[in-house]
């Protein structure tokens, strides 16, 4: 029997997003700055025009992004998304289940990154509140977010400013490491040791398994959520 693996290919979630149309102090609009610690992300343009900047230990980038473009960053990088036309992306996220978990810290200033219950009451939005207050709690934080994505941008010692957000954001979610593990245990690695099983039956002449195709097709579970960088249509995968 291959092993059971029921996600989208490869381990991975997908989501739209409809990136913010929200000003920013600096006049630029869009999403919140910050960064993945396990995950790589990728872009696929769909429509409208705009840019990813991005903040690594090589330095500062703007990626521009039209449709067609595919666009894609590794885990560690700092990223920012702008809208400048009604900028629409079709999100891919390795590990499926792990964004989802907290495998993102947000660039607020350090202050939020060493107390857990700071973070959380300026990063967390309520499901029960209303539309208005997701939106404002949303745009508060992409707020808060774009102070200490400004200061790491501008720090005279900036990798020794990057490293520390680093050290920072690892410390924050070390509580979640074991459930992380877990979900990788069930997605991302199960998807990759079936295709093991899968060519080690091929190379034994056995074509058995083939017998037990299955398609599959869903909807958004959920619409217009309040995401890190703009409105997300998401889907619950297994």
């Amino acid at each position: 029997m291959v092993s059971e693996y029921g996600g989208l290919p490869g381990g991975v979630a997908v989501s739209h997003l409809r990136v913010y149309d929200w000003p920013a102090a600096d006049g630029l609009h869009g999403g919140t700055p910050h960064m993945h610690l396990t995950c790589s992300e990728g872009y696929v343009v769909t429509a409208g025009h705009g840019a990813v900047q991005t903040l690594t230990a090589s330095g500062y980038e703007v990626t521009p992004l039209a449709p067609g473009t595919v666009a894609w960053f590794t885990p560690g990088t700092i990223h920012r998304l702008v809208n400048e036309d009604d900028l629409r992306i079709t999100v891919l996220m390795q590990n499926s289940g792990l964004p989802e978990a907290g495998d993102a810290v947000l660039t607020l200033p350090p202050e939020y990154l060493t107390d857990p219950e700071a973070y959380a009451a300026a990063t967390v939005i309520p499901a029960e509140a209303s539309r208005e207050e997701q939106a404002r709690i949303a745009r508060a934080r992409r707020d808060l977010a774009l102070e200490g994505y400004r200061a790491l941008r501008e720090a005279a010692d900036g990798p020794a400013a990057l490293a520390a957000f680093h050290r920072s954001a690892a410390a924050l979610v070390e509580p979640r490491l074991a459930e992380w593990r877990e979900r990788w245990l069930r997605g991302a690695r199960a998807a990759a040791l079936a295709t093991g099983e899968q060519l080690d039956r091929l190379s034994d002449g056995d074509v058995s398994y083939l017998a037990e195709a299955a398609v599959r097709a869903e909807q958004p579970s959920s619409q217009g959520q309040f995401g890190m960088c703009g409105w997300l249509d998401v889907y619950a995968l297994p």
